[in-house]
């Protein structure tokens, strides 16, 4: 009884989200609101639904409990009581690799995998469509990054509290999603909760920095300043100056900055989009980590290969050329901007990349893709240029 319980739940929630906000925001609402669902069944409830998102845009012609049971065969490679539930026959070829999985469901269900990702046409040409649209298929990791010094600490107190991590680099470590780490490990002091890709967006400053000093740098679409952090661990003398739109998220940004140790930065809130940063200064080093689709994070909001409009890439790629436009103005001559995206759209990146070089003037000296999507993580763009 209880499968069916929470066959009819998720189908509920199906139902009533239309995509007009994150969907793990809108189950916390949703349960939060039902108290009557245990832990358990939260989770359980929870995953039918991602496993009914990651399938994007294939079978919808199909019944929503017939969408979730494919996914939950597809995206999961352990036997569970749900499944064997469900269909116990799909339970027992659970384990199998996904390749075999997937010849399962294209000759049973007439699946197409092409079809998951249905935003083809405005991919950027960089990006391997097959695989990539595989991948939402998969839940990436959660990656820690570790901070300057704490490499020893940090993989001894995952060990003795038995936490199963893996070493990627160094400075990088992989675990479970979900994975509690509060209770061990000292968030923004010791490590950094960032993405792999978004751990590399600085190979490119690193190189080209060698031969010009950064003494001061802005980053000018701050969020909740990962990045940030991530800047000042490599350059621990540059002065900063961050600022977002929202006001919230550099309330946030501060309580972050406090847990690192980082001090003596200026804050502003401000719409760069709207107007240039109101300040004398310019800037060695100009970051914009700029608003965007988030398509390259999509393996962690399967939500929205359902529910995106490909007439936002339009809106986003406009944003991004008024927020550079009025960004640049506070550079300094021979100063860097590095622009970054997690989109893998080429009307968000490459589009960008050439209103910056013919529009703007400036020099672009490194662009690339880090590519997640064979990694189990995002997937981004940066492009560094010089004026």
């Amino acid at each position: 009884m209880f499968v069916q319980a929470y066959l009819n739940t998720a189908q509920q929630i199906l139902n009533e989200y239309q995509g007009e906000e994150p969907f793990h925001s809108f189950l916390k609402k949703y349960f939060g609101a039902n108290k009557k669902f245990g832990s358990r069944d939260r989770k359980q409830i929870a995953q039918l639904c991602y496993c009914f998102f990651r399938l994007g845009s294939s079978l919808k012609e199909v019944s929503t409990a017939e969408r979730m049971l494919i996914g939950l065969f597809l995206c999961n490679n352990s036997k569970s009581l749900l499944l064997e539930k469900l269909n116990s026959g799909l339970n027992d070829e659970v384990e199998k690799e996904l390749a075999e999985k997937l010849k399962k469901v294209i000759l049973q269900y007439g699946f197409e995998v092409e079809k998951i990702f249905s935003f083809h046409q405005a991919l950027s040409d960089d990006i391997e469509y097959y695989p990539f649209s595989l991948s939402f298929l998969i839940q990436p990791d959660a990656y820690l990054r570790i901070r300057p010094g704490y490499e020893k600490e940090v993989t001894r107190k995952l060990s003795e509290a038995n936490i199963a991590f893996s070493m990627v680099t160094d400075q990088c470590l992989s675990v479970e999603p979900a994975t509690k780490l509060n209770e061990v490990l000292e968030i923004n002091k010791e490590v950094v909760v960032q993405d792999l890709s978004s751990q590399q967006v600085l190979n490119s400053l690193k190189q080209h920095s060698q031969k010009r000093q950064i003494k001061t740098a802005w980053d000018c679409c701050a969020a909740s300043g990962g990045k940030t952090i991530l800047l000042k661990d490599h350059f621990p003398n540059v002065q900063l100056t961050v600022s977002d739109i929202r006001e919230s998220i550099l309330i946030n940004l501060k309580k972050r900055f406090e847990q690192a140790g980082i001090t003596g930065y200026k804050k502003k809130v401000a719409d760069i989009s709207a107007a240039p940063l109101n300040t004398q200064q310019t800037f060695d080093l100009i970051i914009c980590d700029a608003p965007c689709s988030g398509s390259g994070t999509w393996s962690r909001t399967p939500e929205q290969l359902y529910f995106f409009d490909e007439k936002k890439i339009g809106y986003y790629s406009a944003l991004q050329k008024k927020i550079l436009s009025n960004a640049v103005k506070s550079l300094k001559k021979d100063g860097f901007l590095l622009y970054i995206t997690c989109s893998v759209f080429k009307n968000e990146n490459e589009e960008v990349v050439k209103f910056i070089s013919e529009q703007l003037s400036l020099q672009l000296l490194n662009m690339e893709y880090l590519k997640g999507y064979n990694q189990k993580a995002d997937t981004l763009f940066t492009a560094l240029f010089v004026l």
